[in-house]
């Protein structure tokens, strides 16, 4: 949203008022201020480099390496700016490695405009929408993005919005994503207990690939082992649980619901586990989903552009890669072992002159490539099938 015009922000605010019914709900991320305030400075520079001594024609990537090359000497003079807000260096080598296309959009757009949260929620104010909460879960966890000092000074501000202002000055935040909600109305403790018992959630990631560590504004944390290994163990077999069936199955270890919901939160945030749909939704859409996995796995024999597949059971994407998505259009195909979806994949790179590169260097012969791809075919079987499988991907 922040690389919107005003005129273009004024437009999408009228739609929003026109087509959003009452209890509707607003997805909205955005660059935020005051966590962009120290380097939009240097933005505007770089911009300015850009469309002035960039060589005309010379195309956008051309003339975004031009300006990272630029800002990069500049910083070389010890300019005082660069004193007072040190962390604009680190800010230049992390955008250098990023993809010039994506750069291109987000920070050389001349509609780039990064905002404060109150700016946000004035503007949508006309539309009748209300800030929610946060779409970002890690946001949610108190615990590993403030100090027990800012979690009191915060609690001490009784007006919502306000309170989002000042947190953004505590974790110095420079994106938001937020939901906003068209005539919100509060349910009360009991409704919103129900409600929570009821959400389904599966895991979606091998068992043995769940880190225990998390990462919020303060740092690294560990999660508690004695409430985490439950839970992980019980979901472990990729079905669908409500949250009340998991604090049953659970309840043996003393853990509680509270326990439990923030559990959820670290594990959705970090995408471990997703929402699952209800049963007659998953066979409502398990045949569309098959088709679209067959047309985007057969996609992937030419093309890497693609690195989902659709899951029936979560209602959403999940991540496989190119290799991965070809070993399994060979399992849909019937071949069993790993070595066959390794010559399958094998026999599709060499009808377009392709070999894998292996730690820098180009695997040269047919040996090696199959090794390699067998290797991968192996890990594939051993991880990633059984929980595609469970999700209804294949």
């Amino acid at each position: 949203m922040g690389f919107f015009s005003h005129e273009q922000k004024a437009k999408r605010g009228q739609i929003y008022f026109r087509k959003l019914a009452v209890g509707g709900v607003l997805y909205i991320s955005y660059n935020t201020l005051p966590g962009w305030a120290a380097f939009a400075p240097m933005r505007h520079l770089m911009t300015e480099h850009s469309e002035i001594i960039g060589a005309e024609g010379s195309g956008i990537v051309s003339r975004i390496d031009g300006a990272i090359e630029f800002a990069e000497k500049l910083l070389e003079t010890n300019p005082l700016f660069s004193r007072a807000n040190p962390l604009v260096g680190d800010r230049i080598k992390k955008i250098k490695d990023q993809n010039r296309h994506y750069l291109a959009h987000e920070y050389f757009n001349k509609d780039w405009h990064p905002m404060h949260f109150a700016t946000m929620a004035d503007w949508l104010e006309p539309a009748r929408l209300q800030y929610a909460c946060s779409a970002h879960f890690p946001d949610h966890m108190d615990g590993i993005n403030l100090t027990a000092d800012q979690q009191t000074f915060l609690k001490e501000i009784i007006d919502p919005l306000f309170r989002e202002s000042v947190r953004d000055f505590m974790v110095n935040q420079q994106f938001r994503r937020d939901y906003w909600v068209k005539g919100a109305r509060h349910l009360s403790a009991l409704d919103q207990a129900e409600a929570l018992r009821s959400l389904r959630v599966v895991l979606v990631k091998p068992r043995g690939d769940v880190s225990l560590k998390v990462t919020g504004s303060l740092g690294e944390a560990t999660m508690n082992e004695g409430v985490y290994v439950p839970i992980l163990d019980l979901l472990s077999d990729h079905k669908p649980r409500t949250l009340g069936q998991i604090e049953q199955a659970v309840k043996e270890k003393q853990i509680t619901f509270a326990q439990i919901m923030q559990a959820m939160m670290v594990l959705t945030g970090a995408d471990y586990v997703c929402p699952a749909q209800e049963d007659a939704v998953i066979s409502k859409v398990k045949k569309t989903s098959r088709a679209l996995n067959t047309h985007l796995m057969h996609s992937a024999r030419s093309s890497s552009d693609i690195s989902f597949l659709a899951s029936p059971v979560t209602g959403g994407g999940i991540p496989v890669g190119r290799f991965e998505q070809v070993f399994a259009l060979a399992v849909t195909q019937g071949k069993k072992q790993p070595a066959e979806w390794a010559k399958a994949v094998w026999q599709v790179l060499q009808a377009q002159g392709q070999k894998l590169v292996k730690e820098g260097k180009t695997l040269e012969t047919d040996e090696q490539n199959l090794a390699e791809l067998t290797e991968k075919a192996e890990g594939f079987a051993e991880k990633q099938l059984p929980v595609l499988r469970a999700l209804g991907v294949i």
